[in-house]
């Protein structure tokens, strides 16, 4: 492939976005260049702090836990106070935090500022998916998602590896600069970045029409969207996994602390540097296709992973799984905002988030105790078996409701007398038997990847 087939193809991945998008992309890949708590609050409870791993992982823990109740939050405050003002105070309620652990040193006061971190973190990630689906175009939704997916592992590389030559500073001063970089975030947000939220109907006198109301409850109730969620938390599940099992796995079979480093930033380096070319091969094809297949990679990637006995056979396995995770993260973000309608769709992405939240919670206990029980060879077979289970129920539940929704031709119709030559049927599209359904007319609701699926 010549280099300008290569520029070609680079440009043909990144165009065709509003302008608001990519202030968006920024302030995700600026955010996530100053994302320092997370990666060293470990190290700081333990080594400055003196706390025992007991309390430095129940710590971690608390974060995920705010995630839980975070996610449906910033859903609820996305749809109903609007997106900006939803981002803007979520990231400067996460800078707060960020700061704040600089300076406190209790157990609880710490416990309680990683918990609120965590509702704060979460609680933006319903506004920014929301505000994608808002401002591109339907069939370029996956696209964009894949590319707001790029930029947090682009930023969060290089926050692993400034954090790591920064520390010599102290841990507080990593988090001092965290809480810069976040409210820098939400100065471009707010500066830049144009309200999206759906303006409501209006009848011909210029009145607003009214909407059906979509509570949480509500949204459960949408069968297609609550199978998708369920789907999610499997696959999370597997994803989470490979977090805590991965390295307490190579420390069974005898391989240093820093060979499970080594391995597992194969994970960031393939996502930085090949996730435009998995959108660009995964574009416009079918979104249960993609959701099966990355199950599939998940199945295959952990499942192998007690097949592996050096470090260079760890790292195929995380390759493997990682490819997954670049075809599931942004398919099933678009998958989510499609069968949502344009006023919920903070509440639907908050659902959504909420199961990444559980599973960030639940899997890292899950994985620890069955590798310390029955052993780590029945965790990867558990894993591949979920993996597998999510696959099949993609493809089995999700076909109806993801398929393409291609216009039917209009049936010819002969000449005879007193008949038009040609006329227009109408298609009656199968609506979702469910609460919230998008309609149909929606250019929004119809298809958002047109599909030419290679079986």
């Amino acid at each position: 492939m010549s280099i300008d087939s290569l520029r070609r193809s680079a440009r043909a991945t990144v165009s065709g976005f509003p302008p608001g998008f990519w202030w968006l992309w920024l302030s995700t890949l600026v955010n996530r260049t100053g994302a320092f708590v997370l990666t060293f609050l470990p190290l700081y409870l333990t080594l400055e702090l003196g706390h025992s791993a007991w309390f430095s992982g129940l710590v971690v823990a608390l974060h995920g836990l705010g995630g839980v109740a975070g996610s449906p939050f910033g859903g609820l405050l996305t749809d109903r106070w609007g997106r900006r003002p939803t981002m803007v105070t979520m990231h400067l309620a996460a800078a707060a935090c960020a700061a704040a652990l600089a300076v406190v040193t209790s157990p609880w006061a710490i416990a309680t500022v990683v918990l609120l971190m965590g509702v704060a973190m979460q609680a933006v990630r319903p506004s920014i998916n929301a505000t994608i689906a808002d401002m591109v175009p339907a069939h370029d939704v996956r696209r964009a998602y894949a590319l707001n997916y790029w930029a947090l592992n682009l930023g969060f590389a290089i926050a692993s590896i400034g954090g790591g030559a920064a520390a010599f500073l102290g841990y507080r001063t990593l988090f001092v600069v965290d809480a810069v970089a976040t409210v820098l975030c939400a100065v471009i947000v707010f500066l830049r970045l144009p309200e999206t939220r759906p303006e409501a109907a209006v009848d011909k006198r210029g009145e607003p029409l009214a909407e059906e109301k979509v509570s949480m409850l509500t949204v459960l109730r949408d069968a297609p969207f609550r199978t998708l969620v369920l789907l999610n938390l499997l696959v999370c599940v597997v994803f989470t996994a490979p977090w805590i099992g991965l390295p307490l796995t190579m420390a069974g079979q005898g391989l240093p602390a820093s060979s499970f480093g080594m391995v597992i930033a194969v994970n960031g380096i393939v996502i930085v540097g090949f996730q435009l070319l998995v959108n660009k091969l995964t574009d416009k094809r079918s979104p249960v296709l993609l959701l099966s297949l990355s199950s599939l990679l998940f199945a295959v990637g952990t499942g192998a992973t007690a097949l592996a006995g050096s470090s260079v056979a760890f790292a195929m396995t995380v390759i493997v799984w990682t490819v997954g995770e670049m075809i599931h993260v942004p398919t099933n973000a678009a998958a989510t905002a499609r069968l949502a309608p344009e006023h919920a769709r903070g509440r639907y992405q908050g659902v959504m988030g909420m199961s990444w939240a559980v599973a960030g919670f639940v899997a890292p206990v899950a994985a620890g105790a069955i590798v310390g029980g029955p052993g780590p060879d029945v965790l990867w077979a558990a894993t591949a078996a979920i993996g597998v289970l999510a696959a099949v129920g993609y493809y089995t539940r999700l076909r109806k409701a993801l398929a393409d929704e291609d216009t039917p031709a209009t049936p010819e119709i002969p000449d005879t007398p007193g008949t038009p030559a040609t006329a227009e049927t109408p298609a009656t599209p199968e609506a979702r038997d469910t609460p919230g359904a998008p309609d149909a007319r929606d250019p929004r609701a119809g298809a958002a990847e047109q599909a030419s699926v290679s079986a």
